[in-house]
Parts: structure tokens; C-alpha cells; sequence
């Protein structure tokens, strides 16, 4: 996995042992970018556009601290973006302040691990089934369009260019410049790259074998022999979470 592709996750809380805790299991959970800051101040400051982010919702809750407490700093942050909040804190009294900045989770100090890895693992799944429903969007022809990515049923390279073969009636294939392993990032993991010439949307697959994958609309592309097992446990884990 690339670094572009990676989930980045931010880790605030004014307190070190907690601080090395939390990326000690989210580095246990998720294949991730993780960075860590000592107060909110240096978290605002980050132009990183995060995925995640675990606050310490009683951050310098001090009245001399000078600094912005945990729920100021959710304030903050959600006035331009929606990015899942998860608040760690020691006080249940805290809690219900999460509601106002829309937070989605929260875990109680000294953090469980089994709880944490439930939390996460439902946050980095609505992250993915949020990725997969935005439009993929290309440029064909000189125009930009738009193209849901439910509706791409797999895409081929052909004489330089990718071609998306699409459920639209109206126009089932779509043709444009862009290198297959761009693309294969950016649909995430509902596509599975089949053979260095095709990527292929497991929810369109009716039937496989060790040579070839056979799709709802007819078509069958190649399955790559040594793409055969990582190909199985692919669509074994999409029709778990389907």
C-alpha cells in the first residue's frame, strides 16, 4: 500500500504513556499513518487532512492552560471538515459533550484494547464504504465526468488508454489516460486487479475459476495464475462484508 493510499490517523492527548499507548494499537489494527501531538494547538496547526482522529476530549481542561481544551479543538476542526472523531477520556461526564461536534465514538480511560479494536474497525469501515460510494471522476475528451463507482463493473487496459466497462445503458464504456495502479487506488477495496490488464468490482462477479472471473453483464477477464489466492480471500471477505 502506498503512502497515498494509507489511512492517516492523529493521536492528541497531553499525556505521553496514553500518547504511546494509542499508536501502539492503532499501529496493531490498521496499516496506517499515525501522528502523534502533545496538545491541541499543534494538531490544528497540521495541514495533514486526516482520516481519523483519537482526542482526549479532557485536553487542558486547566483554566490556566492557555491552550484549547479537547472540545474546542473538535469545534475547530469540524468547522471545515467532517473527519470521524473518536474521544478518549478518563470522565464520563465528558461524554456528552461529543454529541455537539458529531463525534463517533468514544472510549473510556484506561482504554480496553478489544474495545478499541471494535471501535476502529468500525470506523475504517465506514471510511471504506464512504470511499466507495463517491463518484470516480475522469476526463474524457476534454470533459470532466462523473462516474459512481458502484456503476463499474471493471476496467481494461487497451492501446494505452483504461477502458471502464459501466452498468450505464447510455454509454457502457468510458475511455481515458491513467494508469491502471491510479486507478486501483483510488476505487479501493470493493476492486480486486485480476491481471495487470484488468480490475475487476467483486460485487459484479458471478462465477470464477483458476483461469478466468465471469461477471453479471457477460464478460470474463483474466485471472491471473498467481493472483488466484489473493483473488479467493478477496472476494471471501467482500461477500462477508456485503
Amino acid at each position: 500500500m502506498n503512502n497515498e493510499s494509507m489511512l492517516k490517523i492523529a493521536i492528541c492527548d497531553d499525556e505521553q504513556p496514553i500518547r504511546d499507548y494509542l499508536k501502539k494499537l492503532t499501529e496493531k489494527c490498521t496499516d496506517a499513518q499515525v501522528h502523534v501531538f502533545a496538545n491541541g494547538e499543534e494538531l490544528l496547526s497540521d495541514p495533514t487532512v486526516y482520516d481519523i482522529i483519537l482526542l482526549d476530549i479532557s485536553l487542558n481542561r486547566k483554566p490556566d492552560s492557555g491552550k484549547p481544551n479537547g472540545m474546542e479543538v473538535a469545534k475547530k476542526i469540524r468547522e471545515t471538515s467532517d473527519v470521524i472523531i473518536i474521544f478518549v477520556t478518563a470522565l464520563k461526564e465528558y461524554v456528552f459533550e461529543g454529541y455537539d461536534v458529531g463525534a463517533f465514538h468514544y472510549l473510556l480511560k484506561p482504554v480496553d484494547e478489544q474495545k478499541f479494536m471494535e471501535v476502529m474497525d468500525k470506523a475504517i469501515s465506514q471510511i471504506k464504504k464512504e470511499k466507495n460510494t463517491q463518484p470516480l471522476i475522469i476526463r474524457m475528451d476534454g470533459n470532466y465526468i462523473k462516474i459512481p463507482v458502484n456503476n463499474i463493473i471493471y476496467a481494461e487496459n487497451e492501446a494505452r488508454k483504461i477502458v471502464l466497462h459501466t452498468t450505464n445503458m447510455k454509454e457502457e464504456t468510458y475511455s481515458f489516460y491513467e494508469k491502471m495502479e491510479v486507478l486501483e487506488q483510488k476505487l479501493g477495496d470493493h476492486f480486486f486487479r485480476s491481471h495487470r490488464g484488468f480490475l475487476v468490482n467483486l460485487q459484479e462477479v458471478v462465477r470464477y475459476d483458476n483461469a478466468n472471473i465471469e461477471l453479471k453483464n457477460g464478460d470474463r477477464v483474466f485471472l491471473a495464475k498467481q493472483k488466484y489466492n489473493d483473488f479467493v480471500t478477496a472476494y471471501m471477505n467482500y461477500l462477508r462484508k456485503a
